[in-house]
């Protein structure tokens, strides 16, 4: 939201300092985009000038005017222009050769059109005031005299920020809510634009309304002018102010209601009541209705949007002209040639009106203010206020009959602890400073004993319970009075275990060359089919959102896969070759309990029954580890070769990841999608499987468009039990004997079996055991292949004799005989 600092001033004495500014709204918890100083955006002279005469030349293939312009120097300079929106005598902004525009354009005098041009007639967009590059700004007749300054008369004498206003502050989406902010902060008087009279309901309403639903509207007042100037403009101050709050000026009607809203707060429509065939009806939308909104859509409406209706159409219930707070009907717009207004301001429900513009994707200005909030107190003042504003600048009779049907229930009172802002904030705060800093944003506070019962005032819907209070009074006596204090974790509270090995986890796998990356836990049915899940999986079995971000992500993932592979695919799209991915998170499964949870209130704790009842419907919510890798492993070069990733590398990564939890593991053979059956490897920790690495399924690695052959592992971090107390290593300072033993094996025989089974037969004597070569050939016999293993041994407390060192290989090998028909090859 763009807001002038002299349309502030208006309200509250805002110092003309931009620096200060922004340090106050941010202060106060506003993001403050930008602060534009527009006194300095031109340098150089911009002068009032009067077009003395325009000479049409007709020899060229588009409008162009020669036009003598008075600026004050006792001669017209001779300037060339190809706008058409100006006649002779009009006052216009003139920028002299040597002035720099925005944008670093600089003016200069030079031959164009058989003419030379001695300087610029500009327009809102070229001086930076507007988005309007239609035609030149034509100043108010009679506002200056040619040679004046015309930064004032176009308003390059402001300053200009820019807001992003949070959904919980809705209430700033005006200049009366900015200006009370600044009051608070500045400690300044603060003349609310609200605050003025405004007539009330009289018997007779200027037009008839019915509202057949007051929860969805529980105010709707309207106020009528009649006899107005059709091509009355609206004043030069008010298209200013809108063009530098992005609003196009339409005409003087609608220009008030967008006015006010920008002012307010309250958004407003206006209807040509000679367009209204009977009385206005606001109801519910029927199911099969349809409206023609003003931006040209064709829109086909939902039983839960509200819609206004005139009745003197399609009977009782009328036909649509407006979708209620957020964008009028074409059939029932201010034409050009109307003289009548029917001005409406209403009170509408916020849900409501948010489930409307994100189900049309309409996203008004008055709809932005309708979701976050509004005042319920304002219509009557903006209708106040909008007639006055028409009458002055449009001419027309106010008609003196008001409608005001007025359903709004008072905000009920907040009871706060009024010591609880001191006990959250660890600032001293008295109870009449409390008292008093939420007075100041329009709260009534009655403290008794120990509690503060405080009121809302209407315009700040979002302080609902005494959590919203205390970040009111913290907010207000300044969030910097807070102290940076980094508390303490008891002995034995800091991490816990879990926390612990995630973050171990973690780490190892990026020493390993991973790259961590997070990412949002929705996917769609269309990525569990592509992972070829069959019936019956219980990763098929995943929970579908209420209210989804995308309605093709509804599901919450039951495996990391999916969102992981997806971020693999948009990195090896953006041109990486070879990429090596890892994430750790959480994965839902549904719990068996459907039925719904109790209700549990917040002013106390729930009963254990209740918090046990509420926990079993939760769903499961494991943590797991998964890793994708793609490309090259080793890269190429004039060193040689490279080495692509393969599944060894998938199970390689699980491996490291299981060891920095602690915990052995056996890796075996298994088929599970969405891995090949051929080169999938089951990760098993004290025989219960934890997880599967190896390569891709073929099928996946097309329908994700992946490389073939990509690799991936998923672990279930919470299914590998928590290590004990690891003892210290006993080191042998004694020399080790060195083995190597080939043995000749069938070729379905895993290494890891053949490695296990040397292991077991070697004893204590043996320390590591390694694969260094896989053979196979003819010679060995078809079906056969050879698995050579370095041995190492050493004794603890004595150098190993030869005898010792064979002795303890022979009943290595003798073991993987008699379990795996193993034999030592060549032998």
């Amino acid at each position: 939201m763009r807001i002038p600092v002299s349309w502030l001033r208006e309200y509250v004495e805002v110092p003309f300092d931009a620096d200060l500014v922004e340090q106050t709204l941010t202060q106060l918890g506003l993001e403050v985009e930008e602060i534009a100083d527009l006194r300095s955006t031109v340098d150089g002279p911009l002068l009032v000038g009067r077009v003395a005469s325009i000479e049409e030349l007709r020899q060229f293939n588009k409008p162009i005017r020669y036009c003598r312009v008075d600026v004050g120097e006792g001669g017209p300079r001779g300037i060339i222009c190809g706008a058409s929106n100006f006649a002779e005598g009009d006052l216009v902004a003139v920028a002299l050769p040597g002035t720099v525009l925005p944008g670093g354009f600089t003016i200069a005098a030079r031959r164009t059109y058989d003419h030379v041009s001695d300087g610029m007639i500009c327009s809102g967009r070229e001086l930076g005031v507007s988005d309007d590059h239609t035609g030149i700004l034509v100043l108010p007749a009679g506002s200056a005299a040619p040679g004046d300054d015309a930064k004032p008369l176009v308003g390059l004498d402001d300053i200009v920020i820019d807001l992003e206003i949070t959904p919980d502050r809705g209430y700033c989406l005006s200049i009366r809510g900015v200006a009370r902010e600044l009051s608070h902060a500045l400690a300044l008087p603060f003349r609310d634009p609200a605050a003025g009279p405004a007539a009330g309901a009289t018997p007779e309403p200027p037009y008839p309304v019915t509202v057949r639903d007051p929860i969805g509207c529980d105010r709707f007042a309207a106020r009528l002018v009649t006899g107005i100037d059709p091509d009355a403009p609206a004043p030069g101050w008010m298209s200013r102010r809108l063009a530098i709050a992005g609003i196009r000026s339409i005409g003087l009607a609608v220009d008030v209601t967008n006015y006010l809203m920008l002012e307010l707060g309250q958004p407003m429509h206006a209807f040509d009541p000679h367009r209204l065939a009977g009385p206005l009806v606001v109801r519910r939308a029927r199911r099969g209705e349809r409206l023609t909104t003003l931006d040209g859509v064709d829109r086909a409406l939902d039983p839960e949007d509200m819609v206004i209706c005139d009745a003197g159409q399609g009977g009782v219930d009328g036909v649509p002209v407006s979708l209620a707070a957020v964008m009028g009907g074409e059939n029932s717009e201010m034409l050009p040639d109307s003289v009548d207004v029917l001005f409406e301001a209403a009170h509408w429900d916020a849900t409501m009106i948010s489930r409307t513009a994100r189900r049309h994707r309409l996203w008004s200005e008055a709809a932005k203010r309708w979701e976050r909030g509004v005042d319920p107190r304002l219509p009557l003042v903006a209708l106040e206020r909008a007639v006055a504003l028409l009458r002055e600048y449009g001419g027309g009779d106010v008609d003196p009959r008001v409608l005001d049907i007025d359903a709004v229930a008072p905000p009920e009172p907040v009871a706060m602890p009024v010591d609880l802002p001191s006990r959250v904030a660890g600032v001293a705060y008295p109870p009449e400073r409390v008292a008093e800093l939420l007075e100041r944003i329009g709260a009534s506070v009655t403290v008794d004993g120990d509690v503060a019962r405080v009121t809302p005032p209407t315009w700040r819907p979002d302080l609902l319970a005494p959590a919203d209070l205390v970040e009111e009074v913290v907010r207000l006596d300044g969030y910097e009075k807070v102290p940076s204090v980094l508390p303490v974790a008891p002995p034995g509270n800091g991490l816990t275990p879990t926390q612990r090995r995630r973050r171990t986890v973690g780490r190892a796998l990026a020493e390993a060359g991973y790259v961590e990356v997070l990412s949002y836990p929705f996917i769609g049915p269309a990525a569990l089919d592509a992972l070829g899940l069959p019936d019956g999986d219980p990763r098929r079995d995943a929970l579908r959102l209420a209210n989804p971000l995308s309605d093709e992500e509804p599901l919450l993932r039951t495996t990391l896969l999916p969102p992981l592979l997806a971020t693999l695919r948009r990195n090896l799209g953006r041109g990486l070759r070879d990429v090596a991915l890892y994430e750790i998170g959480l994965v839902f499964h549904p719990s068996p309990v459907r039925t719904p949870p109790p209700r549990m209130g917040v002013a106390g704790r729930p009963s254990d029954d209740d918090l046990a009842a509420g926990e079993a419907v939760v769903p499961r919510q494991p943590w797991h580890v998964a890793a994708v890798l793609a490309g090259e492993v080793e890269p190429a070069g004039w060193w040689g070769p490279g080495r692509p990733a393969s599944w060894a590398d998938a199970v390689q990564a699980a491996r490291i990841a299981v060891a920095a939890a602690g915990v052995p593991a056996t890796v075996r053979a298994a088929s599970v999608p969405p891995w090949h059956p051929g080169r999938c490897a089951e990760i098993v920790v004290d025989g219960r499987v934890v997880g599967h690495a190896g390569e891709l399924h073929p099928s996946l690695c097309a329908a994700l468009d992946l490389p073939r052959r990509t690799a991936a592992m998923e672990l279930d971090l919470d299914a590998l039990p928590l290590p004990g107390v690891t003892p210290a290593p006993a080191f042998s300072t004694y020399p080790p004997a060195l083995i190597d033993v080939a043995l000749v094996v069938d070729a379905a025989t895993p290494a890891a079996e053949v490695q296990r089974a040397l292991v077991d037969g070697a004893g204590p004597l043996l320390e590591t055991v390694r694969l260094f070569d896989v053979y196979s050939s003819e010679v060995l016999g078809a079906g056969r292949k050879s698995l050579a293993y370095k041995l190492t041994f050493r004794a603890p407390d004595r150098t190993l004799t030869v005898e010792e060192a064979v002795t303890a290989r022979d009943a290595a090998v003798t073991v993987a005989g008699d379990r795996l028909g193993a034999s030592l090859r060549g032998g």
